[in-house]
């Protein structure tokens, strides 16, 4: 099934599976795809789902609407196409049977990777001489435990572990923020609703901010902690 993944600045915010004939991309809250952003036209374009094929319309938006770089009034979507919205990059992915797609894997969190096919051994004392250790395998930093904690509300004292690469908080359509799992640790940004979260009192905006342990988060009335392991 195809399906729109949203990101800004590296970050994806929301996923979209595209079940519908008709999908709708703008600002304003009955869209689809809903992106608060005053660079998206309150209704910015529509994608139309015809069998297997995804056509992507331009709604005489005030900033355009881009794929892979260039402006398109409409345009057929290929697989791992990137439209361009603003400072938000929305892939396109569709692996359905006879879609154009290329070799790329998406991988989601607590999927399985594919198996490769091993080598066939060496034949006895080929290559490895007798004695020798082998080589060491590349050493991959371990994920640091994080966990974000709600201090009021009706939830107050639920611990929430941040296991995903992306996790969501918030109310839909009052403030929701997304926590991303980086390599060097978790950021958090802004997605969508009037009211912005503030983290240590300071308002978020879409741009990522790196959280520290201890760091006190707020959103739509709900404060909360963000606790990470050392």
């Amino acid at each position: 099934m195809p399906k729109m993944i949203v990101s800004i600045d590296g970050v994806v915010i929301k996923e979209v599976q595209l079940t519908k004939d008709r999908t709708t991309l703008g600002r304003r809250p009955y869209n689809d795809i809903v992106i608060d952003n005053l660079a998206v036209s309150g209704e910015h374009a529509v994608l139309q789902l015809s069998g297997n094929e995804v056509y992507l319309e331009d709604l005489n938006s005030t900033n355009g609407t881009y794929v892979n770089g260039k402006a398109v009034k409409k345009q057929l979507l290929q697989n791992n196409d990137t439209v361009e919205i603003g400072k938000y990059k929305i892939k396109f992915i569709n692996e359905a049977p006879g879609a154009t797609f290329d070799k790329t894997v998406i991988m989601k969190a607590g999927m399985v990777p594919p198996q490769v096919a091993k080598p066939p051994a060496a034949p006895v004392g080929a290559a490895a001489s007798a004695g020798a250790a082998p080589a060491a395998a590349p050493a991959h930093p371990e994920p640091v435990a994080a966990s974000i904690k709600v201090l009021s509300g009706a939830a107050a004292g639920r611990e929430v572990p941040l296991v995903k690469v992306v996790t969501t908080i918030g109310k839909p359509g009052v403030a929701v923020a997304a926590i991303t799992k980086r390599s060097h640790g978790f950021v958090v940004a802004h997605v969508e609703g009037s009211n912005k979260p503030t983290l240590n009192g300071n308002a978020i905006g879409p741009e990522p901010v790196t959280l520290k342990n201890g760091d006190m988060l707020e959103l739509a009335g709900t404060q909360m902690q963000f606790l990470q392991a050392t």
